[in-house]
């Protein structure tokens, strides 16, 4: 029995990766699991509220990426397995989490998931979004204040004392283990439309067998 695809989508923060993401599922609704790593960030229960503000979530030991890799085993077994869900308020992993149902094609998104050898050899087709640093940075200042409620001035020092340094030291030099890189994220059609056609191929193997 062929086993589900796994595609990586991997990029900085703000560069569009999610919105790629998000035009893969929407084309493949019905076949296709979607998991980001934003949901793996360790649980910090046994830590006060004051040491988890300090975690640095750009840095790949935020990442319980052991738990990942297990739910990637899992699902490429094609058996459910229970995604954790994170409280960006209580800095830790809340205590619900969300059921995913095996698929034939497993769509992982975010900013490391290229940077760990043991990820990316469970990976078929690798890609890197790759979108100018301004950009990205007006994209995370929108966010963070729309949606985690932040200030411009928290986001602006986070920026430059942990995400620009992290990205330069971790982000970018794994871009060099895509097999697609794509600049300018969800815009890029022509990318977009290559990883759609490997997707219908490799569906279309797993209904000739």
């Amino acid at each position: 029995m062929q086993r589900p695809a796994v595609i990586g989508v991997a990029g900085g923060t703000g560069s569009g990766k999610t919105t790629v993401t998000r035009k893969l599922v929407e084309q493949f609704s019905e076949s296709v699991v979607y998991i980001e790593q934003d949901s793996y960030y360790k649980n910090q229960s046994h830590l006060s509220l004051e040491e988890r503000i300090k975690t640095n979530y750009d840095h790949p030991l935020a990442f319980d990426n052991d738990l990942l890799i297990e739910h990637l085993y899992g699902l490429l077994k094609y058996e459910s397995v229970e995604k954790p869900v994170y409280d960006y308020k209580m800095h830790t992993r809340a205590e619900e989490t969300i059921t995913l149902e095996p698929k034939n094609v497993i769509i992982l998104e975010g900013i490391l998931i290229l940077d760990d050898e043991r990820l990316r050899d469970l990976m078929d087709i690798k890609v890197f979004v790759d979108t100018d640093a301004d950009v990205r940075i007006l994209r995370r200042i929108d966010r963070d204040i729309k949606e985690r409620g932040r200030t411009f001035e928290s986001v602006m020092e986070q920026y430059l004392k942990v995400v620009r340094p992290m990205h330069l030291q971790f982000v970018e030099p794994s871009k060099r283990y895509a097999d697609l890189i794509v600049p300018e994220g969800g815009r890029n059609v022509v990318a977009i439309n290559l990883l759609i056609n490997q997707i219908r191929t490799h569906l279309h193997s797993l209904d000739t067998v």
